[in-house]
């Protein structure tokens, strides 16, 4: 809800005087809520932002300790899941005060799975957690006797100090999906799955020019970013031929990826449909993405978007997204990965305001002229 004329002067008036003495100022809750949505939906990389004020926000600024970071990271992933039922929800930590980093969380989301390497270029599990399970490993973390393709690393949290700090994740604690094909019953040799709630956890949320590197976020899955990307890219598990021999398709077979990509997608749907776990599929969160642009425009606003993320890995040609005009803004509130790389781009973009040609040139001149009246101040 917006501020009264006479509150918003008030609070902007306090904001510039924390700025001035203290180079910061503190969100209030409406704020840090309102500026995380806003954050989703400036977000260029992400296809599902239709419901972006649907987001749960949990404020946990005053939570510091790595200890108490973990016990709040377990109950995120335990209310994120309501029986299956996914929802998108997001826990704010501690925020960068001037020299000093808050806690932050190393692992890139709050369920991984190890990657194991045997030195001579021989790989079992996920090939993008191969130094994340090292490291896991020299902190003691000792692995399954029997070690499979699908082993749930610790989770690795850096206190306010920089050590690493070692939880594992309680037994029961992640759900998983076994991955099964409905009429093809050889897939389930191969004993695939996949945990239900993907919790991204390597993403710093700026609001307002104050930084959260702990600000842990998740919505629910696409098929394809199962199936097309963790299962099938090469850098990952790359289970192409494997799957193909699975699945009955055959290798020689010019169009054998695609039947195979298809195929996959189809058993990773419905083995989550089976299970009633929310998930998605490409085609529909096309149609969702299309309608999301249309109520920005119809906002005023410009939706930011990046063409290689949005549009899907799977059937691209077929989804409305494909042949849609896309341009990244830039904007903020957002997230980011580095200030060295996306986060140097963010900045407040006047571009993402659905302006014509003559209030586009009034509000550069304003810009301008405030601009001017600030340096003589």
């Amino acid at each position: 809800m917006a501020l009264p004329d006479e509150a918003l002067v008030t609070r902007l008036r306090d904001v510039r005087r924390d700025l001035s003495r203290h180079g910061f100022y503190r969100h209030t809750p409406d704020e840090l809520a309102f500026g995380a949505r806003i954050a989703w939906r400036n977000h260029a990389n992400c296809i599902g932002r239709l419901h972006w004020k649907a987001l749960e926000v949990f404020d946990c600024r005053s939570i510091r300790n790595a200890d108490d970071i973990a016990v709040q990271l377990l109950q995120h992933l335990r209310s994120a899941d309501a029986n299956g039922r996914i929802r998108s929800q997001i826990s704010i930590f501690a925020p960068v005060e001037g020299d000093d980093t808050p806690p932050w969380i190393e692992s890139a989301q709050l369920v991984r799975y190890a990657g194991y390497s045997d030195g001579q270029g021989g790989l079992q599990g996920d090939p993008a957690n191969v130094e994340l399970t090292r490291t896991a490993m020299q902190m003691g973390w000792v692995p399954p006797v029997s070690r499979s393709d699908f082993d749930i690393l610790p989770l690795i949290i850096r206190d306010k100090e920089g050590r690493r700090n070692l939880y594992e994740l309680p037994d029961g604690s992640v759900r998983e999906v076994d991955i099964t094909h409905p009429s093809i019953a050889g897939l389930a040799d191969l004993k695939l799955k996949w945990y239900a709630v993907p919790v991204v956890c390597d993403m710093i949320l700026t609001i307002g020019g104050i930084d959260y590197p702990c600000a842990p976020f998740n919505g629910y899955y696409m098929g394809t970013e199962i199936a097309s990307r963790n299962l099938l890219d090469l850098p990952r598990y790359n289970l192409m031929d494997r799957a193909a021999d699975a699945l009955a398709v055959n290798r020689a077979d010019p169009l054998y990826k695609d039947r195979v990509s298809t195929e996959l997608n189809h058993a990773v749907l419905c083995s989550f449909a089976r299970d009633n776990v929310t998930i998605t599929d490409h085609h529909q969160e096309s149609d969702h993405f299309i309608q999301f642009i249309h109520r920005e425009k119809a906002a005023g606003r410009m939706p930011s978007a990046n063409w290689s993320w949005i549009v899907p890995p799977e059937a691209s040609a077929t989804c409305p997204v494909f042949h849609q005009p896309m341009q990244d803004y830039h904007d903020v509130p957002n997230f980011y990965r580095s200030s060295a790389s996306d986060g140097a781009m963010l900045g407040v973009s006047y571009a993402t305001e659905d302006l014509n040609r003559f209030q586009r040139r009034f509000q550069r001149v304003r810009r301008r002229f405030r601009s001017w009246v600030r340096s003589k101040s």
